[in-house]
């Protein structure tokens, strides 16, 4: 049975999932309807194109270029960590970007898998969280593919254009999940993963 989870409220994946080795992470959100007005020759407006990455951190900070998965790094060196390809509009049901994470695979140096979310070009665009509603994330069993908890970002968002969802990390011998839901006005991934240098 899936946990609903308030912000800050860590479960442990270990613990309530014995054997548990392979977690989907489903992320997913909605574009706001955006009204044009009652100028009907302006543009459409672009649509919003949010990217999902996992940043694999030692001992709290980013070591290698290569420990950043996303749209232009699949896959993690050590192969325990996968992006199943960009979603560029949110359009549709369900998860709009999943990363997969192979937890026993995961080698002991690395201790958190931060999940950040960011709007491709959201400065030059004039976009930002507060046009997104129904944000969430979600750990699913890999084995069962039963969802086993999930966090629904609730609060204001607007002139936020990335966000930290969520952290997996390691703490005394098992896996612990961490909804973060945190809004920054970080412009882009390069700037988003510099908090962690």
């Amino acid at each position: 049975m899936s946990i609903s989870l308030k912000k800050g409220q860590k479960v442990s994946l270990s613990k309530e999932n014995p054997g548990l080795a392979r977690v989907v992470v489903g992320l997913g959100w909605d574009e706001v309807k955006r009204s044009k007005g009652f100028n009907f020759l302006a543009p459409k407006p672009a649509p919003i194109d949010c990217d999902a990455s996992a940043i694999l951190l030692h001992e709290g900070k980013l070591v290698y270029k290569e420990d950043v998965v996303y749209f232009g790094n699949l896959r993690h060196p050590t192969g325990t960590v996968q992006h199943m390809g960009d979603n560029l509009t949110g359009a549709g049901e369900g998860d709009d970007e999943q990363i997969i994470v192979d937890l026993p695979g995961i080698p002991a140096e690395y201790d958190k898998i931060v999940l950040v979310v960011n709007i491709y070009q959201a400065v030059q665009r004039k976009q930002h969280f507060g046009l997104i509603q129904n944000a969430f994330i979600r750990l699913v069993d890999g084995r069962n593919n039963n969802e086993m908890c999930r966090y629904n970002l609730t609060d204001d968002y607007s002139g936020m254009t990335a966000m930290i969802f969520g952290e997996i990390y390691r703490h005394n011998g098992e896996w612990k999940f961490n909804p973060v839901g945190q809004g920054t006005t970080d412009p882009g991934l390069g700037e988003l993963i510099r908090r962690y240098m």
